[in-house]
């Protein structure tokens, strides 16, 4: 069993597009007409999986964004990742150095949702398992 990916209600469809795609997603697919909306299927460049769907019915804007905590997202290169979203119109905060090499700064995307962006230390391997937490 694994998870597949996470559905967000979006405003703005296109708006979130522009937002998604400048932090490196790329579109893989989309499904017109559903019970929920328009369904955007989002991957980012290292993921063999969609990880992202963004859900939108111009009849249901989001009004509350409180059930989703944030949303985090890996790169290689923190300031390179700043950089590069500042030159696409996306603010970044300023990034937080955690210790032991590992630093974060947090997005806000179109519509609120909060978007962590984590570089891990040297030879950390990719994700979190229980040994971040022993």
């Amino acid at each position: 069993m694994r998870m597949l990916h996470l559905g967000l209600r979006v405003t703005d469809l296109e708006r979130s597009l522009a937002f998604y795609t400048a932090l490196g997603y790329a579109e893989l697919g989309h499904v017109p007409e559903t019970e929920f909306g328009s369904l955007t299927m989002l991957k980012l460049p290292g993921d063999p999986f969609v990880s992202l769907e963004l859900v939108h019915d111009p009849a249901r804007p989001v009004k509350d964004i409180g059930a989703v905590n944030h949303l985090v997202v890996q790169v290689d290169d923190l300031d390179a990742a700043i950089a590069e979203l500042a030159a696409k119109g996306v603010t970044a905060e300023p990034p937080a150095d955690l210790g032991e090499g590992m630093r974060t700064c947090w997005l806000t995307d179109p519509d609120g949702y909060r978007i962590e962006v984590v570089q891990w230390p040297p030879g950390h391997p990719p994700g979190m398992t229980a040994a971040d937490f022993g």
